[in-house]
């Protein structure tokens, strides 16, 4: 009788699960992607095949197979297989399971794998408890993440673990899975699926689902399981999807974000690489996505004006100034409105001549500050608005606008160092010239005028 109730217990939690879920790979073999990791030669599909995985990561996006291949591993693991989500477990829950593993392997020498779901919402504290544990071999995690894991998981455990990169499925990749979980819906035998309609998709229609879900076979399951739905509420029989059905059951296409992790510096980081790369409409993109995924503006702003110094620098001095304004904007308009100072200025600035000569030229002189020697002031620089300045030695200086030109040779540093080195680009092109001409000036020794120092 345990057996029977059991059984229908199954039978009815797996009524209620999504058709992702209910609809997972059953074996490696029908897992599609993820070649690098599954295929019959690749290092991690012989550890599981040999039940040798010890303490691993899995990261990647959402929707690409992590938890499916976990599932497998629990299929076909010999050892005492435990899941939780890091989203609801407690340290509590955490010491118990552990204590449970160390009873379990002195007992019967059977091993525990744990599995922790969005491990990356495990604070430092909570990852740190399973640290000795999973030294001594008591407990192996699996540990799923969306997030990066040098990022999200204290050091000390990702040294005690192997490390997975799930890539976002490709959209033939996408296809092939909606194509293998209608083969397989269409021969399920299942009560509950809406009478046993049989379901097809149109060549449009797939074509629209697969380049639309991102990657995520996840969000095409689950937008091809409203289509199906809506089409059973609507009429009987067997169903043919459209393109038309499959982009209402969709909606408004949400974009996957999580502002806990590492993805938004990701995101900033290819729109300052854009900039950089004077590409406008890469920029306006990457911009975009911030906008839409409701990122700060302030930190946009910040990345933005960090930019315009970095990399436009001396060749167009007038982009500081824009920036400028555009940080005081986007405090005063707040969004949406911001959205449009800003997009002016991620245009200007890619559309502008490039430049990394200050902040090279600022990293080398803090560098030489770093290293040493350390440089004394020159006596002739030294502050002489005090009594006793003149008796110090602190005398000489030439005062430059008592010179032709505003300019007079001397010596401001006390070695010989460059540390700035213009570049041939926009307005910077012109201080290029002027330092060369004042650097051909001093080559000639130099002959007092009579003016006053």
């Amino acid at each position: 009788m345990p057996d029977l109730f059991e059984k229908n217990r199954r039978k009815r939690m797996e009524k209620v699960l999504p058709m992702a879920a209910k609809l997972r790979p059953t074996e490696l073999d029908d897992m599609i992607g993820q070649t690098h990791l599954l295929s019959s030669v690749a290092p991690l599909r012989l550890l599981i095949e040999n039940d040798l995985l010890g303490s691993a990561i899995f990261f990647g996006p959402p929707g690409c197979g992590k938890t499916s291949v976990a599932r497998l591993i629990e299929a076909r693991t010999r050892r005492h297989f435990v899941s939780i989500n890091a989203v609801a477990a407690g340290v509590p829950q955490v010491r118990q399971i552990i204590a449970d593993a160390l009873v379990r392997l002195e007992q019967t020498g059977c091993g525990t794998l744990l599995l922790i779901d969005e491990i990356h919402r495990f604070n430092r504290s909570q990852q740190d408890i399973l640290l000795p544990d999973v030294e001594s071999g008591v407990i192996s995690i699996l540990g799923l993440t969306t997030q990066n894991p040098f990022f999200a998981i204290n050091a000390p455990l990702i040294s005690r673990c192997r490390l997975f990169e799930f890539k976002a499925l490709s959209k033939d990749e996408i296809a092939a899975i909606i194509a293998r979980v209608l083969d397989r819906w269409n021969a399920a035998d299942d009560a509950d699926k809406h009478s046993h309609r049989k379901v097809t998709l149109s060549p449009d229609a797939m074509d629209w689902l697969a380049s639309q879900s991102d990657g995520d076979a996840r969000r095409a399951i689950s937008t091809l399981e409203t289509a199906i739905q809506l089409a059973g509420v609507r009429a009987g029989g067997d169903v043919a999807l459209t393109k038309t059905d499959i982009s209402e059951a969709q909606q408004v296409r949400s974009v996957y974000f999580d502002p806990t992790g590492d993805e938004h510096y990701d995101m900033v980081s290819a729109l300052i690489k854009s900039i950089r790369g004077s590409d406008p409409d890469a920029a306006l993109y990457w911009l975009a996505k911030l906008l839409v995924v409701s990122e700060d503006v302030r930190f946009i702003a910040r990345r933005i004006a960090i930019a315009a110094s970095e990399d436009i620098g001396n060749a167009q001095p007038a982009a500081l100034s824009i920036v400028a304004a555009m940080v005081q904007l986007v405090e005063f308009l707040g969004m949406p409105e911001a959205r449009i100072p800003l997009a002016q200025t991620v245009i200007y600035l890619a559309c502008s001549e490039k430049s990394n000569s200050a902040i090279c030229a600022i990293d080398s002189a803090m560098d030489a500050v770093r290293k040493g020697p350390a440089l004394p002031v020159p006596l002739h620089l030294r502050d002489n608005h005090y009594a006793g300045a003149e008796e110090m030695g602190h005398t000489g200086y030439r005062y430059p606008h008592d010179y032709p030109d505003g300019w007079v040779r001397q010596d401001y540093l006390g070695a010989d160092h460059q540390f700035y080195f213009p570049s041939d680009r926009g307005i910077e092109k012109r201080f290029a010239e002027f330092l060369a001409n004042r650097r051909r000036k001093a080559s000639v020794t130099f002959q007092p005028d009579g003016k006053a120092s």
